[in-house]
């Protein structure tokens, strides 16, 4: 009996540490992905200050790390433009994910493999991709379950797929958090959550966090 006791105490700093590790792991991660998701939400931002012409055109371009010409582009491209600035490649992710995993996206083009032109600028696309790699979060009518970070994709009407970001400074009319986004006009920072029906809302803190 008294052996048995002894070893339960001895076993015991095993067990602190392995409850330590766990929780300083976690910790560790949530640190990480709060200080991804503020430089993501800086980069977006940053976007506003680009002017950039509204070019839906097919374009053929390099990869990986690819891009249309700096002053074109679409919702989905400042998205792209915003996870580059923090080190992660949609057109690569999507790509090799789509590659081994095609039945699992859309196929509304007529297409029968991936294209790494032109898939990860497609709203649909980026919808499955999010929901596989990151999170996949409730669509809700309440301004608080969106926090800065998010990615919200809505339909604008007769199916016309959006995206856009979702940072960290309110409106000072509604309060809520503002999105930002490429509707038409170049990236804008605006007060649209609930303009549209949303579709999607999604986390996403990269490859490896």
């Amino acid at each position: 009996m008294r052996d048995s006791v002894y070893g339960k105490f001895r076993l015991l700093p095993l067990f602190v540490s392995m409850l330590f590790a766990v929780g300083f792991g976690q910790s560790k991660e949530l640190v990480s992905r709060q200080e991804f998701t503020k430089r993501l939400v800086a980069a977006a931002i940053e976007r506003t200050h680009h002017t950039v012409r509204y070019v839906s055109a097919y374009v053929r371009i390099p990869y990986p790390n690819g891009d249309v010409p700096a002053d074109t582009g679409v919702c989905t491209d400042e998205v792209i433009r915003s996870y580059r600035a923090v080190g992660v490649d949609l057109q690569r992710e999507v790509h090799e994910d789509m590659v081994l995993h095609f039945s699992e996206y859309p196929n509304r083009w007529g297409r029968t493999h991936a294209d790494s032109n032109i898939d990860h600028r497609r709203v649909p696309n980026l919808m499955v991709f999010f929901r596989r790699k990151g999170e996949a979060l409730p669509i809700t009518s309440k301004a608080s379950d969106y926090a800065p970070g998010d990615l919200v994709t809505w339909d604008l009407g007769y199916g016309v797929p959006h995206i856009g970001i979702v940072v960290d400074q309110k409106s000072v009319w509604s309060g809520r958090y503002m999105i930002v986004h490429n509707i038409g006009e170049g990236p804008k920072m605006e007060d649209v959550l609930f303009n549209w029906k949303i579709t999607g809302h999604y986390r996403y803190y990269g490859p490896g966090i």
